[in-house]
């Protein structure tokens, strides 16, 4: 098999497509599968290993971390053809998708897309909601000629459903449980972090808007002082929300800006208790990762996130947008230290089974599936662009 991957956001940018997408390839190079991937430049060319070819762009404003690529489509034509890929993968329907797309379309070539981002649920936090049936016609159009449709939870693929798309399939994610590990306490991160804290609650994740974190911030300050006194609130990651919300920091609020590898992989294992108010998410790959650490969560009742968590057994789910639902789920966990043991050792056992290569065999699988399918769709001259 050769293949082509298409996205507008990769290494070294943090953000769960990224990061999914450099494990893949590294499972790609291991399996033997050669492979090319185009993306938007984002770091010195130095930096990009061989199968990476980054292409000038810019920040797309809605998200920054995802860059709006400006191919030179001339040229990526060139290596396509001769490279010759069995199949493309499109990640992001931007730019760089949208020329893989084309491609695709024109040499009648294997296609799939993964649908990674709530988009359209984004639209509303950045006031845009007006927008919506134009994004839904777009997103229709891009993947109609997609062989397969991979979203990365079940509440997702029936959100997809519901909007009129066939052709779908579900290609979830996994967790490394050997870096994120409970093992990997330490006292001393948490002194620095916590503060002597008696409870030390953990955030991960991107500081915007369409993570919810005005919840999470409005339920500390709902929290009696009984329980506010014990406890630290450790904001991992950075965003364009960052600089406002240090502005109003509370006492028991520690922004650590973003945090990588095993430094990261510390912060969750000395936290106490991990919170995700956000109602946006696909999956929730840092929920995982926090139950890979040990860690019970409190998340919103919302998204792909909800289907992570057993109610009571791997951590708590709360109405979503409720600061009050939130601060309530909190004073349970905060009185509860066996509860929180007991979820955290659940959490653990449950991620150790979702590892990476057993999730990405599967989409090799599924490409392999695709592949075979289109190719017996030509011998019939069955093709729909």
């Amino acid at each position: 098999m050769r293949l082509a991957l298409f996205t507008d956001t990769f290494l070294p940018q943090t953000n769960g497509v990224a990061r999914t997408l450099g494990r893949l390839t590294g499972h790609l190079h291991r399996r033997g599968i050669e492979h090319l991937l185009f993306t938007p430049k984002s770091a010195p060319e130095s930096s990009y290993p061989d199968p990476v070819r980054p292409v000038a762009s810019i920040p797309f404003f809605l998200y920054p971390e995802c860059r709006l690529a400006l191919p030179g489509m001339s040229s990526m034509q060139s290596e396509l053809t001769a490279f010759a890929p069995d199949l493309l993968h499109l990640a992001t329907p931007f730019n760089i998708g949208l020329t893989g797309l084309r491609y695709a379309r024109k040499q009648q070539l294997p296609h799939v897309a993964s649908y990674h981002t709530h988009f359209d649920r984004y639209l509303e936090y950045y006031k845009m909601r007006r927008i919506l049936p134009l994004y839904w016609k777009y997103m229709k159009w891009y993947h109609r000629s997609c062989d397969a449709v991979l979203a990365p939870s079940r509440e997702t693929l029936t959100s997809l459903r519901m909007e009129g798309f066939t052709r779908l399939r579900l290609w979830s994610r996994g967790v490394d449980c050997t870096l994120y590990s409970p093992e990997r306490r330490s006292e001393e991160t948490r002194e620095r972090y916590g503060k002597g804290a008696a409870l030390m609650m953990l955030y991960v994740g991107r500081i915007a808007p369409e993570k919810d974190l005005t919840t999470l911030l409005q339920a500390m300050q709902l929290l009696p002082e009984s329980v506010r006194s014990k406890v630290q609130l450790v904001i991992v990651g950075d965003g364009p929300l960052l600089p406002e919300l240090k502005s109003q920091v509370q006492e028991n609020v520690t922004f650590t800006g973003a945090r990588h590898g095993e430094e990261l992989a510390e912060l969750y294992a000395s936290a106490d208790l991990f919170v995700f108010p956000s109602c946006t998410e696909t999956f929730g790959n840092v929920v995982l990762e926090a139950m890979a650490s040990g860690l019970p969560v409190i998340a919103a009742d919302a998204g792909g996130t909800r289907e992570l968590i057993a109610p009571g057994v791997t951590g708590m789910l709360f109405e979503p947008r409720s600061p009050a639902a939130m601060a309530e789920q909190i004073c349970t966990a905060a009185a509860g230290h066996l509860l929180r043991s007991a979820m955290g050792r659940e959490g653990r056992r449950q991620a150790l089974q979702r590892s990476w290569e057993q999730t990405f065999d599967r989409l090799i699988k599924d490409y392999e599936e695709v592949i075979e399918r289109r190719s017996i769709k030509n011998e019939a001259g069955i093709y729909t662009a």
